[in-house]
């Protein structure tokens, strides 16, 4: 199996919209395509794609933040998914390295993920690519702004529905 990598666009809106169902986020192509406008026209993202004979197979989600206390910036891994069919292949280490490197040619110093405590899965896969479970040393607190955030914020966070995080991997 080959694996190419290169980033999400127009053409994989309904490919993208599959994906994030599996990851946890029922969306249709409309939705996706929305979704898709905000990265796209945001500098500071990018959404690399895994394809395998055409088909997208995998999304990881990098966004890039400079830091206030140190010269510098972190990069967010906010979403990563892999197709059911497609876990245990090596495509979520592919899209990981990429948007690593990626990370690290913005001037990022290190990577950020957030996954549900209940994705042992995707906590083994994570410490197996050199991440720590710094979950002891910090807090994370979310508000909601607008008034239909709550249920936006309780689906990232994976608080409602036992729907899974932003950070999470599905990715094998």
């Amino acid at each position: 199996m080959s694996i190419q990598l290169r980033p999400v666009d127009r053409p994989d809106v309904t490919r993208l919209a599959v994906l994030l169902d599996q990851l946890g986020y029922p969306t249709d192509p409309a939705a996706a395509d929305e979704r898709l406008d905000y990265w796209l026209g945001d500098p500071a993202s990018f959404l690399l794609g895994a394809a395998v004979e055409d088909e997208l197979v995998g999304v990881a989600a990098l966004h890039v933040c400079p830091i206030l206390e140190v010269t510098g910036r972190f990069g967010r891994l906010v979403a990563l998914v892999v197709d059911d069919r497609h876990r245990g292949r090596g495509v979520g280490r592919a899209l990981v390295g990429a948007v690593e490197q990626r990370a690290r040619e913005a001037g990022c110093l290190f990577m950020e993920v957030t996954s549900s405590r209940r994705r042992d899965r995707a906590h083994r896969f994570y410490r197996d690519l050199g991440y720590a479970d710094t979950c002891g040393q910090k807090a994370r607190f979310t508000k909601p702004l607008v008034a239909a955030a709550p249920s936006a914020v309780d689906r990232v966070d994976g608080a409602s529905q036992g729907q899974s995080d932003s950070g999470d991997s599905r990715a094998g």
